[in-house]
């Protein structure tokens, strides 16, 4: 979705699902980040697409951490 010009298309994959630090586990926004996303310039919607890469990233390596932990068993 893009709602003017100067804004990046949102990152949301229509799988939205909170976990318990209210980040969408889905696209990797806070909930706060969503919310603002709208009425957000360009540079700060890179800032958080840059905050959801890096919370894609860590949720990624637990996913593989934990995997190998459990084979490992």
């Amino acid at each position: 979705m893009k709602s003017n010009q100067n804004q990046l298309f949102s990152p949301c994959i229509r799988n939205c699902c909170l976990d318990t630090d209210d980040i969408c586990l889905g696209c990797f926004r806070s909930l706060t980040e969503i919310t603002s996303w709208v009425h957000a310039d360009a540079k700060t919607c890179q800032h958080f697409l840059n905050n959801a890469e890096s919370r894609r990233k860590v949720h990624k390596n637990k996913e593989l951490l934990q995997a190998y932990l459990v084979d490992k068993e």
